[in-house]
């Protein structure tokens, strides 16, 4: 399986932070964003990354990450998206790279507490279709929500609504998902939503519907990171010793990183 890291966008929210560097390498406590996403793959034991960025400041990731091989990182590559057409539009550009694989995708300024690595392996062993990562939240309106069809184990998705209004469920769709090698085919018969992009609601909603579509929820905190409030709810969360931030080596003591069972 390969890891996908989505971070473009131009970080509008964060202004004036995001006008002199891509939102991605803005510190959270003590690292640079960026930095969480490639743990959360690595801890999964997936060691072949593409991260897809733009803007005008996209040169700064090499200036960070070189070729990651100081992080841990087996193989780093790099695609450039113009302009912002969405998750789904980015998604597109790492579909060589992906080899007919199948791939774990992360928002970029996604960060959790614990790690994907149970997910990643029945995501491994499920035939085909994807998997999503929920969690509840007290505020659903804000993100995708997703319905299901009963409580319980054996629930399923019937429905995702993108920032609802009434949401039929506390259940947050987080920035995390994995796909089978056809989710580049849906992207490319996307057509854009109201508000201009490619959503990855509807590539979700796809799988739905052709019964391919499983879940888990997320244990230990989510958090993005993408306005100045959740960026500070980041750190905070963080320097109380969540993200399998304790205990973690220095960067001149080898490996950044360290999976957390």
């Amino acid at each position: 399986m390969k890891g996908i890291i989505l971070a473009g966008g131009l970080g509008s929210r964060l202004r004036p932070l995001t006008l002199v560097t891509n939102k991605h390498l803005l510190p959270v406590y003590d690292r640079p964003m960026i930095y969480y996403p490639i743990q959360c793959l690595l801890n999964a034991g997936i060691r072949d990354i593409i991260i897809v960025t733009g803007g005008e400041h996209a040169g700064d990731f090499l200036k960070l990450l070189k070729n990651g091989k100081h992080l841990g990182v087996k193989h780093l590559e790099y695609a450039y998206q113009e302009g912002e057409g969405g998750i789904a539009d980015a998604l597109k550009l790492a579909e060589e790279f992906a080899d007919r694989d199948k791939v774990c995708v992360v928002l970029g300024d996604n960060i959790i507490e614990g790690n994907i690595r149970r997910a990643a392996g029945d995501f491994f062993t499920q035939r085909s279709g994807a998997k999503l990562l929920l969690k509840e939240v007290p505020d659903p309106e804000r993100f995708g929500v997703a319905r299901l069809d009963s409580p319980g184990r054996d629930a399923r998705i019937v429905e995702i609504v993108e920032k609802p209004k009434q949401p039929a469920s506390n259940l947050a769709v987080t920035g995390i998902y994995f796909y089978d090698s056809d989710v580049f085919e849906m992207c490319k018969d996307l057509k854009p939503s109201a508000r201009g992009e490619l959503e990855i609601t509807d590539v979700n909603n796809a799988y739905m519907r052709r019964g391919d579509l499983t879940f888990e929820v997320l244990d230990g905190w989510w958090t993005d990171a993408g306005t100045v409030e959740s960026l500070f709810r980041a750190a905070s969360l963080v320097a109380r010793g969540g993200a399998n931030h304790t205990g973690t080596p220095a960067p001149n003591e080898g490996s950044l990183f360290v999976a957390k069972a």
